[in-house]
């Protein structure tokens, strides 16, 4: 029996559009995950691609959090194996985040648990006014384990992200917002909107000085601050030896509009 398409993506202009389509609300079932796997793999190896936007099918939910029906299965059988469950969880936002393109979560509904974790995966997050966003999972008798307690500190700094943890409360979009969280808040129905608006932006330019700075960000930031600083200078060394630059440079100078083709 063929399964349901409950991932799929598309590509329009350089910007590849990730869509979950899991009825009623866009749980990361075991498919889900499968086929998040085997899209961004895709769009990974896509020579076309300069942009990745992630969204939810529906005006209900983004990603409403895991398949917690399939959560009794994991209960008393060891360390290991629960351990096991949440590395394949975190596989494909794992995946999403290492991507040489800038990414961006266009959230357009719920986005709890497993949801939220896919938004932080992402390099920018917009937010629908209406959206709640957070990290329920201490109501279930457990703790995020799709990199939540990873990467929300990261982002919004340790106590703040241990208070949402710790009491599992959701917060606005607004509070999102104002935390850091997300980048932008926007009217029902036009995060999708205003995620192509920043991703055209960046199509504009080279994919290459924004692939290096992107991993000058994640390399340098896990880096002490003398690290980070080499780590960039190399990265703006490999960039000085691109055709790119050169054109950027000459037309500045010659005062025209560069014609950039990512070499």
């Amino acid at each position: 029996m063929q399964k349901v398409q409950v991932v799929s993506w598309s590509l329009q202009q350089h910007i590849a559009k990730i869509v979950i389509d899991n009825p009623p609300v866009n749980v990361l079932s075991a498919d889900v995950i499968e086929q998040l796997n085997i899209v961004v793999d895709e769009i990974e190896k896509n020579p076309n691609v300069k942009v990745v936007i992630v969204t939810g099918a529906g005006e209900k939910a983004f990603v409403a959090g895991g398949d917690i029906k399939g959560f009794p299965a994991w209960i008393g059988n060891g360390v290991e194996e629960a351990k096991q469950k949440s590395l394949w969880l975190q596989q494909p936002l794992n995946k999403i985040e290492q991507l040489p393109h800038p990414t961006i979560a266009a959230i357009n509904g719920l986005a709890l648990g497993g949801g939220c974790e896919l938004a932080l995966s992402c390099d920018i997050r917009i937010a629908e006014e209406h959206i709640e966003i957070g990290l329920p999972e201490v109501k279930l008798g457990l703790f995020p384990g799709a990199g939540g307690t990873q990467r929300l500190p990261r982002l919004i700094g340790k106590a703040r992200a241990k208070e949402m943890i710790f009491t599992g409360e959701s917060i606005s979009a607004e509070e999102a917002e104002r935390i850091g969280l997300v980048n932008h808040v926007v009217p029902k129905g036009k995060s999708v909107e205003k995620a192509m608006e920043i991703a055209s932006k960046i199509c504009n330019y080279s994919s290459i000085p924004i692939t290096f700075a992107k991993r000058s960000i994640d390399v340098g930031y896990e880096q002490p601050l003398d690290e980070g600083l080499v780590t960039e200078a190399t990265y703006f060394g490999h960039v000085f030896q691109t055709k790119d630059v050169q054109e950027g440079v000459e037309a500045f100078i010659q005062k025209r509009k560069p014609n950039f083709t990512d070499q």
